[in-house]
């Protein structure tokens, strides 16, 4: 038997597993370690792969830039638990609320500002889902658009930096992540200036589906909520533009401005009165869990593509992938098609290890720009957080709707915002220099 067929069957065995609900981290490591006799005992490599397994584990542990990931994790963690997504929703739900559609913009709004502030995507949907759901049901808002624009908003965290996505995504590409990270701000701010034209045009045309606030729920002390609002935005903005500007002018490094977001946090948490020991607790506990998963499906992926080096599988994938008909055209059809199609079963952080290395050195040999790959496949990822039947907004938001939302509404309350996706994916691909802009 050839190394071509114990390579796909390594492939086709992790995907198995996977699919039956195994640990990905588990399931990857495992599959390593089940065909590394194999290859052995069939003479396709020798023992001494097992002596490059730990010092593979260790460079992996030895990376600085994964470091970031713990920072930003518990920078976004710390704000959360600390009632800032509370503040900034009630705020702008009373701002934009005398509109028609003005608490589906606030949402929007709040989504974008969170998805700089924390990246948290979990926590941000069930945030939005737990505050602005009931209200926005309550004045009459279609259930659709309501369920639709909590989900599709608190992605945003996924494309805007910083982004624990966009850190995997460079360290596998290879890349600088501030790079990642400049390319990767004015695609994920077009993408909610979508979403909120969506909203607008909704409200225009059907506006018994995104009614405005009844005159009773309307702030009547103008200087008293815009004096609520320079308070609730302006903390979170200048620790977003400190973060992001220092790796942006190339002052700090993304560990060390994700450090100094971290501090950041604390800081704000304490200036509110809110950092407490539970919450604080609860903010370790948060990134621990996060930053260990992330490792360990790291680890694992490493372990696998080294014995699926050692089959020369990597080769395999390669010539697959570089002679498919179409040149680039063809390979980014297909890297993108089936990143989409992942994306309804599997994780985000599941297809980053599991088919980006797989990708990448297909995308160099022909010539493709790799951070602008990498924007278009963060992008790409970000559809897996909304397609049924696994995307894990849909779960964040399900568990905190009210009775009267199914499951199935929520499905079909995102198709626009899946659609809006696909529009801004092609835009990127169409229009290289939204990626471009902020680098040069």
């Amino acid at each position: 038997m050839s190394e071509g067929f114990f390579a796909g069957a390594m492939f086709l065995t992790l995907l198995v597993l996977i699919f039956s609900g195994y640990p990905v981290a588990f399931a990857l490591a495992g599959v390593a370690l089940l065909f590394i006799p194999i290859g052995i005992g069939f003479d396709f490599f020798g023992p001494s792969l097992l002596q490059a397994l730990p010092q593979s584990v260790f460079a992996t542990m030895e990376n600085y830039t994964l470091l970031a990931v713990p920072y930003f994790v518990f920078m976004g963690n710390m704000l959360e638990r600390s009632g800032l997504a509370e503040d900034l929703l009630k705020t702008m739900g009373q701002v934009f609320g005398p509109l028609r559609g003005g608490l589906a913009l606030s949402v929007v709004a709040v989504g974008t500002l969170l998805a700089a502030a924390t990246g948290v995507i979990g926590a941000t949907v069930v945030t939005m889902g737990l505050i602005s759901l009931p209200v926005m049901l309550r004045y009459g808002y279609s259930k659709y658009l309501a369920t639709g624009v909590i989900a599709a908003s608190g992605t945003l965290g996924q494309i805007i930096p910083p982004s624990v996505v966009l850190i995997v995504l460079a360290d596998q590409l290879s890349i600088s992540v501030g790079d990642l990270f400049r390319g990767s701000l004015l695609p994920g701010l077009i993408l909610a200036g979508m979403y909120a034209v969506y909203v607008i045009i909704v409200a225009l045309f059907r506006p018994q589906a995104a009614p405005a606030l009844p005159p009773s729920e309307r702030p009547e002390n103008m200087r008293r909520l815009l004096l609520r609002v320079l308070l609730v935005m302006l903390p979170p903005l200048l620790l977003i533009m400190v973060v992001l500007g220092s790796i942006f002018l190339g002052i700090a490094t993304p560990t060390e401005a994700g450090a100094f977001g971290a501090l950041g946090a604390v800081i704000l948490a304490a200036l509110n009165g809110r950092l407490k020991l539970k919450t604080l607790i609860e903010t370790m506990d948060g990134t621990l869990r996060l930053t260990a998963m992330v490792l360990m499906i790291l680890i694992g992926s490493r372990a696998f593509s080294l014995v699926f080096r050692g089959f020369n599988g990597d080769l395999w994938i390669e010539d697959l992938l570089t002679n498919l008909p179409g040149g680039e055209i063809g390979f980014l059809l297909l890297a993108n098609l089936a990143i989409f199609i992942l994306g309804f079963f599997i994780d985000f952080f599941e297809i980053a290890f599991i088919v980006l290395p797989l990708l990448a050195p297909a995308a160099q040999i022909l010539g493709i720009d790799p951070v602008w790959f990498g924007v278009l496949i963060a992008m790409n990822l970000q559809t897996s957080f909304l397609t049924p039947p696994f995307g894990f907004a849909l779960f964040y938001l399900r568990g905190v709707t009210p009775p009267p939302i199914t499951t199935t509404d929520i499905y079909r309350g995102v198709v626009p915002f899946i659609c809006i996706q696909i529009l801004g994916l092609l835009a990127v691909y169409f229009y290289p220099q939204l990626v471009h802009v902020l680098i040069r």
